[in-house]
């Protein structure tokens, strides 16, 4: 992912990158080209981390002010959209000054931080960011300006690097694991705002996220121990560990979207341009249950099993796989990618099952988990959420018999799961028997899917639902 720096310093032989998601006015163009540039003091811009961002949050600097950088280090957190990513620096240099502080958020190639390539153009830099009308911090609820489109903008000086997360330890030390040698805690936004009002000290917190970030059930945890060990002290030990303190709600305040929440809004607006229309089937899970006590032992979900038959009922009809995205065409999406909606805290994000219909349920499986644990850890790729081309929600886990979803954006159609309960039915016979049934309502573009096409898919699906032998191969 690229950022944009306005500098005339000559980046010697190296070679920049290009990205698609650069501000109006730049060049997107996909060959390599080198710039002859003349300045020392390069600007910091907040990067594109997805092709919908428009602006992002800063989570936390990983350096300071005065930090020397060496090319490849992470330099800053920005939370886009949907997850968190750490950017890197394409260059060596000095941090010389922080436009926007932690919280803060700037809108898309505007300048966040000033990078000088020596030291002793530290204090020059920092003049220039106090003179710029930019320098001002943001606050969580406002944006930088995007600058004027330059000719000397070149891309790129940092980029996002999602880096693989270590094993985080529990002992305590005298260094906090969340933090850069005890200087800065690193914590997400919603963590650092339940610590504020749950009076938590996030010094005093052990992080369970990425590379040992705190995340808000570490907050949690910490204030449920706080209000237990006070209630243990205050009345005794006979109570032992009573109940743990939910996270405390202010009723009557007025809360800002989140960006995560601020982009599910967006997109729900979106969909109310789309007419839409609903089509319900109930199904039959006896065998599906009984397949799944089988293989659940082996790591098989029941996401995996839904998300497989699913695929494979799309195999048979690639209308109910298209999208139409222009009100004037529709594509046949050349892959089946099942996406299915995660709730995660504050906001929700639907991780892909890439090319469902081609993998085992047992590859699916293992790929899952680690979409759900990369998307709990804010660390999912853009590509890891945005190329669905069908769509499942499944609420049955908590007992919903039946709910209708919400189309997403740019796909065809999506479908809502309930539970699966025993029911009284008649057989051919005559007789009344007991079956495990679900309903299933799906969601439709009718601009390009009609009535007979869902019920044809939906007929298909609770075939290989109800005789699941496919499944396993």
């Amino acid at each position: 992912m690229a950022h944009l720096l306005n500098t005339s310093f000559v980046p010697s032989s190296q070679t920049l990158r290009r990205n698609p998601y650069l501000p109006p006015g730049v060049s997107i163009s996909g060959r390599r080209s080198r710039a002859r540039v003349h300045a020392k003091i390069r600007e910091i811009f907040m990067p594109a981390l997805s092709s919908t961002m428009t602006e992002g949050k800063i989570v936390s600097w990983v350096k300071s002010e005065g930090d020397k950088l060496a090319k490849g280090e992470s330099v800053v957190v920005v939370e886009s959209d949907k997850a968190d990513m750490d950017v890197e620096t394409f260059y060596d240099g000095y941090l010389a000054a922080i436009m926007v502080e932690e919280g803060g958020v700037a809108t898309v190639g505007s300048a966040i931080a000033l990078l000088a390539e020596t030291e002793a153009e530290i204090d020059e830099a920092r003049a220039k960011a106090n003179s710029s009308p930019s320098s001002t911090p943001s606050s969580s609820a406002a944006s930088v300006a995007p600058p004027e489109p330059q000719a000397e903008k070149i891309a790129e000086n940092v980029g996002p690097v999602v880096k693989t997360p270590s094993p985080v330890s529990v002992a305590a030390s005298s260094s906090h694991p969340a933090s850069d040698g005890g200087k800065r805690i690193v914590a997400s936004p919603y963590a650092k705002k339940l610590a504020k009002e749950l009076k938590v000290d996030l010094g005093r917190v052990v992080g369970s996220g990425p590379l040992g970030r705190i995340v808000a059930k570490d907050v949690e945890a910490a204030a449920s121990a706080a209000v237990e060990s006070t209630v243990t002290a205050a009345v005794g030990p006979a109570l032992g560990s009573g109940a743990a303190a939910s996270p405390a709600i202010e009723l009557g305040t007025v809360v800002p979207f989140t960006t995560m929440q601020g982009a599910v809004s967006k997109n729900m607006i979106e969909s109310l341009s789309v007419p839409t229309f609903r089509v319900g089937y109930t199904i039959t899970t006896d065998a599906l249950d009984a397949l799944y006590k089988k293989v659940k032992s082996k790591g098989v979900t029941m996401t995996a099993l839904l998300a497989k038959a699913t695929a494979l009922a799309l195999v048979q009809h690639p209308v109910v796989n298209s999208s139409c995205r222009d009100g004037n065409s529709f594509t046949y999406n050349s892959s089946i990618n099942i996406a299915v909606a995660v709730a995660l805290d504050g906001g929700l994000i639907t991780p892909v099952l890439q090319d469902a219909d081609k993998a085992d349920i047992y590859s699916l499986s293992r790929k899952w988990k680690e979409l759900v644990d990369k998307a709990r850890a804010k660390q999912l790729q853009p590509q890891e959420y945005t190329t669905g081309t069908f769509t499942l929600s499944n609420l049955g886990m908590f007992g919903v018999d039946r709910f209708d979803a919400i189309l997403p954006p740019g796909t065809g159609a999506i479908m809502a799961v309930g539970t699966s309960q025993p029911n009284a039915v008649a057989t051919k016979d005559g007789r009344i028997g007991m079956k495990s049934q679900m309903q299933v309502n799906i969601t439709a573009d009718h601009r390009v899917i009609y009535g007979s096409d869902l019920a044809s898919f939906l007929k298909t699906l609770a075939s290989i639902i109800e005789d699941p032998k496919d499944l396993t191969f």
